[in-house]
């Protein structure tokens, strides 16, 4: 069977090289958003090296100044490819560089935030040089955030935008489809920042806006049939959140019961989580799912912990490689005994895009702020080869596909939930009462957003436990019970994130039923503390 070919290899593509800009990724995105596929990949990429031709290319911003040594600088062959090139912030000034080396100096002031771009119609150039602000208007409100900048144009360039910082906030290469602009298209905060990047992709590039969510369904399917072959297993371990029950559906689809899903039930679930994803798994989407009850196993092993986040979350993550890896086993010896089936060769794995990104960025893998959710010991200890279906998508594109496969609008946009579980949310010692404790409360909360129409408009909402024990007084009584704390937040990425504005007639509602449903419990907080500084997550 002929292998199906990777999405950059049946869709025009434009690549994104990146130069260490936090927006980098939002280039990628607001293109997917247009249909047109794009992929990011290091500003060191040979372009020798791919086995692919890109219909165009954008360098990225980046924290660098170009003129200092060891400053990173893009392959020369970028600039011979005979593909339209779109430089942003950096990118500009690497473009300006690599045609001039003396045209970029230190600004004598920052220019950080909004700012006006004039833009300069040129009629006696030619055309193609007034392309990329195409319907835009005279004047736009841009994103600017850029010390460095032009103090000429380099030759064969003209002059396509300005502010009155910085002269050269807009060229254009008289002759080839080359652009460089000073500011941020791809930032919300640039209003019309998206048509400039459809001009470029779409007028300039003239790539195709065949990027759709039916389109990859066909060609995943194929590709992990390809991979798989008729008679190869795989397995996955599955949370019941959106990126593991799309994987798993889209794994299904291709090879049926030959994937066996595995749901770890590690007693730090939500309430009643573990039979609603057997139902809405096995029974719903008939996904063969296998459920272990291993609670008390996980309990036991946190017992004592109290003041340590990270060694609570090795003891969870150790412990479900431990019971994932024996459930493997039986399930692989079962498979032996079926004639028409192979042996478990692949694991399932769901990889997102932005896991991509952040491992193949200019900078390297972000520092560890704390021990990512997912398990990462499952494919060196199993030997088996990871398939990652979702490693091209990001969050918006998994939910499209998820619709697009049939599941519910409700588990479509469920809030994310960490692998480690409400074992992250128990601040000190976890035993089977704190959860029991946190469960009651967390179901208080949400049901109370969705009953209020909010859940939609929140990216993420969870209760957390903190054990320190307060005073309050019910029935004429004092008595000394937990604090639970809420925290909500709106966020398009999950890199940043501010805290979601709820009006006070929620939150007291919130806090009353707690208080007086939830036993141990005295007193309930709101968390208004944005991302960064704070975490999404308590540990």
């Amino acid at each position: 069977m002929a292998l199906a070919e990777e999405p950059h290899k049946t869709f025009d593509t434009i690549l994104v090289l990146d130069f260490g800009s936090q927006y980098s990724h939002l280039i990628t995105r607001r293109l997917r958003e247009l249909n047109v596929y794009s992929e990011m990949l290091p500003c060191t990429q040979k372009l020798a090296d791919l086995s692919w031709s890109p219909k165009g290319i954008i360098l990225s911003g980046g924290p660098y100044s170009v003129y200092e040594e060891g400053a990173p600088h893009v392959d020369p062959a970028v600039f011979d490819a005979g593909v339209p090139i779109l430089g942003i912030c950096y990118g500009l000034q690497e473009m300006a560089y690599h045609f001039d080396n003396t045209n970029v100096l230190a600004g004598e002031k920052r220019e950080y935030g909004p700012a006006t771009v004039n833009v300069e119609r040129l009629a006696d150039k030619k055309d193609h040089v007034n392309d990329l602000f195409r319907g835009l208007d005279d004047a736009l409100n841009v994103w600017m955030s850029h010390g460095d900048k032009l103090s000429h144009s380099p030759a064969s360039f003209v002059t396509i935008a300005k502010t009155p910082n910085a002269p050269f906030a807009g060229i254009a290469h008289e002759e080839k489809p080359y652009f460089g602009i000073q500011f941020h298209p791809e930032v919300t905060h640039t209003p019309k920042g998206k048509q400039v990047l459809e001009n470029f992709a779409i007028r300039i590039c003239k790539a195709r806006q065949d990027w759709t969510m039916g389109k990859f369904v066909d060609q995943e399917i194929a590709r992990i049939r390809a991979l798989v072959g008729d008679k190869g297993q795989v397995i996955g371990a599955i949370s019941g959140g959106v990126d593991s029950t799309v994987a798993a559906k889209l794994m299904k689809e291709a090879i049926g019961d030959r994937f066996h899903a595995v749901l770890v039930d590690n007693g730090l679930l939500r309430l009643n989580e573990a039979a609603q994803v057997k139902k809405t798994l096995g029974d719903h989407l008939g996904i063969n799912l296998t459920v272990i009850d291993a609670g008390d196993l996980f309990l036991s092993r946190l017992a004592g912990v109290k003041d340590d986040p990270e060694k609570k979350r090795k003891i969870i993550g150790n412990t479900f490689i431990d019971v994932f890896l024996e459930k493997a086993k039986q399930i692989e010896k079962e498979a032996h005994n079926t004639p028409q089936a192979g042996e478990i060769e692949w694991l399932l794995q769901g990889t997102l895009y932005p896991d991509v990104i952040e491992s193949i960025s200019f900078k390297g893998p972000s520092a560890t702020i704390k021990t990512h959710h997912n398990v990462g010991g499952l494919p060196a200890k199993m030997d088996l080869k990871l398939i990652e279906p979702l490693r091209e998508l990001f969050k918006d594109e998994v939910r499209e596909l998820g619709t697009k496969l049939g599941i519910s609008e409700e588990l479509v946009w469920r809030h994310p939930f960490p692998g480690p579980g409400l074992g992250i949310r128990i601040l000190g010692e976890v035993t089977k009462e704190q959860v029991q404790i946190l469960q009651k409360a967390d179901q208080i909360y949400i049901e109370e957003i969705r009953a209020a129409g909010l859940y939609r408009e929140i990216g993420q909402a969870l209760a957390a436990l903190d054990p320190t024990k307060s005073v309050g007084v019910m029935g004429d009584k004092r008595m000394y019970g937990q604090i639970v704390f809420l925290r909500a937040v709106e966020t398009s990425d999950f890199m940043t994130a501010d805290w979601y504005n709820f009006d006070f007639q929620f939150l007291k509602r919130v806090s009353s039923r707690i208080v007086n449903e939830v036993d141990g419990v005295s007193r309930v907080l709101y968390d208004i503390t944005s991302k960064p500084p704070g975490t999404i997550e308590f540990e």
